[in-house]
């Protein structure tokens, strides 16, 4: 085996530098998407104060939390054709820019509707980024190597909740009353400083293509550009409009839709779920809240790798779905017991975030070029959809019951169905969607 990660190369011949891509580009990435990640989900930690001190219920917080998706909804598609139009440097510093400007600016939010407003202003600016990703990291690497890239990737939702949630804590607990604001006032702008950093270093580090990487040689630039054509031979080269009209791009935003109920089920109320457990501190919450995505971290690099030599998709993510679903039913029953509310968690973080690199390996093994950028726009921005209907509809079972369980019950189920569609999907569809992708 060549230490690069493919198979060893013939005499002569030069082998694509897999490792040294993964090193110089995926860091960065990384650092973005914990960044990314953390300005959507603190308003969780903003709750346990904003929502006393602004008298919201929680179904204007739900609402609050989820109208964040409709923005994104309705930019994701018109933002990866820019991002494809532009080039990933220019565009995703964009992004990470603009987004920073307006997570910041929420801690200015004195009513409903300027939360609102805030909120799917912050979606607006946040579309195009993680699609973009995903489908710049598929002309990176052909689809034998991509669960452990995006896995590696995607880990930066756990990193930010390790991270995030003890930092946010820090920062409510400090900070509040510190010139004459709120602890959730300086964690909305302390947390957005961050995002504007990395975007002025994408601008000046991230190449835009394989051709941009001046720091490959021309034998590894080609080699890499060959080993992405030969992987997508296969590859459907589809219109808008005809990938708009495909009956396998629809299912997997099916599929999707139930993976994202369930993040955002934790990313949204996670802090709720630790405070309804009897844990009272914001420093402890957000100790305890690093536990689930700390041991997330490890699952979902073990499951992407098992996944990866073995070829095999939709078993590995199916099992992970029901994993998660069955951590909020355990916290939907136990009540309020904290030592159950920590594992139910920790079944339900690891389950949610191990699935998400395996589903990505679906659309981007049968889609390839604009087709493959608008594939994963579509399904990421419809998708995404259920971080608004979830949030909304938790908050107002909330509201409607006095109790946290039933829509605890309604996020499970849903998972519980996504991971059934994924089964019949691929064994319906198993001339058309790629679950046996060869290691090699």
């Amino acid at each position: 085996m060549n230490p690069q990660g493919g198979t060893a190369p013939a005499s002569g011949v030069v082998a694509p530098p897999y490792g040294r891509v993964a090193r110089r580009l995926v860091p960065l990435l990384f650092a973005g998407y914990v960044v990314a990640y953390l300005n959507r989900v603190n308003i969780g930690f903003a709750k346990l104060e904003m929502m006393g001190d602004l008298r919201f219920s929680d179904t204007m917080y739900g609402l609050g939390a989820g109208i964040f998706f409709v923005g994104y909804f309705l930019f994701e598609v018109p933002s990866n054709l820019l991002l494809h139009k532009f080039g990933a440097r220019l565009w995703i510093a964009r992004i990470m820019i603009t987004w920073g400007v307006i997570s910041g600016a929420t801690m200015f939010v004195t009513s409903p509707a300027l939360f609102y407003v805030s909120r799917f202003s912050l979606g607006l600016a946040e579309a195009g980024f993680f699609p973009g990703i995903i489908y710049y990291l598929s002309c990176w690497f052909p689809s034998a190597h991509r669960a452990r890239i995006m896995g590696f990737f995607i880990s930066a939702i756990a990193l930010s909740g390790v991270a995030g949630g003890p930092l946010s804590g820090w920062i409510l607990h400090h900070f509040g009353g510190v010139h004459g604001l709120k602890g959730w006032q300086w964690l909305f702008l302390l947390e957005s400083i961050p995002s504007v950093l990395i975007g002025v270093c994408v601008l000046a580090w991230l190449p835009s293509s394989i051709d941009e990487s001046r720091w490959l040689s021309e034998g590894e630039r080609k080699a890499l550009k060959d080993a992405v054509l030969v992987d997508s031979r296969g590859h459907a080269q589809l219109s808008a409009r005809q990938v708009f009209a495909d009956g396998r791009v629809w299912a997997l935003v099916l599929v999707y839709f139930m993976l994202i109920a369930g993040l955002y089920g934790i990313g949204f109320w996670m802090p709720q779920i630790l405070r309804n457990a009897g844990i009272s501190s914001v420093l402890d919450v957000g100790w305890l809240a690093s536990i689930p995505y700390g041991l997330a971290a490890i699952a979902m690099m073990l499951v992407g790798r098992n996944s990866d030599r073995s070829g095999e998709r939709r078993w590995h993510f199916a099992l992970s779905l029901s994993t998660a679903a069955a951590g909020f039913l355990l916290i939907g029953l136990a009540g309020s017991g904290a030592l159950a509310a920590v594992a139910g968690l920790v079944l339900a973080t690891c389950g949610v975030l191990s699935a998400m690199p395996i589903f990505w390996t679906l659309p981007t093994g049968f889609l390839g070029g604009a087709a493959g950028a608008i594939a994963v726009a579509l399904i990421n921005s419809v998708g995404n959809l259920a971080g608004f209907l979830g949030p909304y509809a938790v908050g107002a079972l909330n509201d409607a019951t006095g109790r946290q369980s039933p829509g605890l019950f309604l996020v499970a189920a849903m998972l519980a169905l996504g991971a059934v569609a994924c089964v019949a999907l691929v064994r319906r569809r198993s001339d058309s969607i790629p679950h046996e992708i060869p290691s090699r």
